[in-house]
């Protein structure tokens, strides 16, 4: 190689090098109060996944420039010298794209509020996956971006540019925060996370398929539907599971849509078209947890947008899929994969203390005292909190006010290690007696 060639790629990589120097550890650069700092095995994974990438890159450009240097290097063409040096700079790019990945979820964590509200948002989400007799849970991680729906990156998943990410990352619309759609959004999304560790989509398909090739005619393509949406079905039962009727509720936020939309029927497309799928959700309430509400949100959603104006084939298919939500919820709560041991999906997910009247008995146990709701855990509280709004007993105003101050007190929880029961925390912090909604 001449030397002119020689001497611009050997600046050229030691650039990068120098460049490289200058991503620090987020532990030197993240500015937070303590409240919203993520979860110390967190921070301990993050780092030490991008310090290996450092490390190897490193390593890389070290070995490039002693090629260089070497005779081969020195005997090589100008376009060998190039096409090592271009891979080495792709692999510096794609460093940095998993530095802006977890930079994204962590930056926030300065902002007044937002900060220590999204650290709570991890310890709900941290909640909604627990299942310790079945997997260890991956830190989950917790920032907000535009947008109207929620987005998971699963831990364990291979990253851009390669390696395993070591935490999950929950992107959380803003428009959410803090509203009463926010347990609904982000519990779906732990809900994708908990379908990978346990294997749950390729099992339900299997038995889906089963079942499909044993029906004929629309109640066949009903169950071909099901098929293909499962993997966003396991997410919706999760969230339904975990927080009751709030998972509903915040689903006819998220869908709420122009009509056009609402009944665009797209048999390939991964998710349920949203007419059906809010009831497919009503349906998953009613079998986990019994109660006249699911039939009156049902309904309430069926007078938002009635079938009447649609076309005779497509009214045909509406009426089929709803026909047989009671079949498929039956084989999806009563599935038994192995990675559950033989157990079914609805005896492993706590249901017991989420059904609509033992919440309600929650609510009149705050009345005399306000605190009790912090001794909660953070997915019943939130349970409870949506069934007064299902009930009409909590205004807008208070669900949000309490959502907030639930949320910072799960962060200072986790920051500062506080027992159950909150001691001293200021009035913004505090909770307000509950009181029914003016009638």
């Amino acid at each position: 190689m001449d030397t002119t060639a020689s001497d611009f790629l050997g600046y050229e990589a030691r650039a990068l090098s120098r460049r490289l120097a200058q991503v620090q550890p987020f532990a030197l650069t993240e500015v937070m109060v303590p409240a919203a700092s993520i979860p110390r095995r967190a921070h301990w994974m993050i780092e030490r996944h991008m310090d290996a990438g450092r490390r190897e890159l490193h390593l890389r450009i070290r070995s490039y420039l002693g090629w260089l240097a070497s005779t081969q290097g020195r005997f090589a063409t100008a376009t060998e010298g190039q096409r090592r040096f271009v891979q080495l700079r792709i692999r510096f790019n794609r460093v940095l794209t998993q530095f802006d990945l977890f930079a994204d979820a962590l930056s926030q964590r300065s902002e007044r509020e937002n900060g220590v509200w999204l650290a709570g948002l991890d310890a709900i989400a941290a909640d909604a996956l627990a299942l310790p007799r079945f997997f260890d849970s991956p830190p989950v991680l917790c920032y907000l971006d535009r947008g109207a729906g929620a987005a998971i990156r699963r831990a364990r998943t291979r990253l851009p540019g390669g390696g395993s990410n070591p935490v999950a990352i929950i992107r959380v619309p803003r428009e959410r925060m803090v509203g009463n759609g926010i347990a609904s959004s982000l519990v779906h999304e732990v809900g994708h996370q908990a379908a990978a560790l346990l294997g749950l989509v390729p099992s339900l398909r299997l038995a889906i398929r089963q079942r499909r090739e044993q029906t004929a005619g629309l109640s066949g393509l009903a169950w071909h539907c099901f098929e293909r949406w499962i993997s966003e079905i396991v997410a919706d039962f999760w969230s339904v599971a975990r927080v009751g009727v709030v998972s509903t509720l915040g689903l006819f936020g998220v869908v709420s849509l122009p009509s056009a939309f609402v009944f665009r029927i797209q048999l390939d497309e991964p998710h349920p078209f949203p007419w059906i799928r809010v009831l497919l959700s009503c349906a998953i309430g009613r079998a986990l947890y019994p109660d006249p509400q699911w039939d009156r949100l049902a309904a309430l959603w069926q007078g938002f947008y009635p079938i009447t104006a649609l076309d005779g084939d497509r009214r045909a298919l509406l009426r089929t899929l709803e026909a047989n939500l009671p079949d498929f919820v039956d084989l999806l709560l009563n599935h038994r994969p192995p990675s559950l041991a033989q157990a079914s999906l609805a005896e492993v997910m706590d249901i017991h203390r989420r059904r609509p009247q033992r919440l309600r008995t929650e609510y009149l146990g705050w009345r005399g005292a306000p605190g009790a709701i912090y001794r909660l855990p953070p997915t019943i509280a939130l349970a409870a909190i949506g069934q007064l709004r299902a009930d009409g007993a909590i205004t807008a105003e208070r669900e949000s006010q309490t959502v907030a101050r639930l949320l910072t007190h799960w962060a200072l929880r986790g920051a500062l290690q506080l027992p159950q029961q909150p001691r001293r925390l200021g009035p913004s912090t505090r909770p307000r007696n509950l009181q029914p909604a003016a009638t």
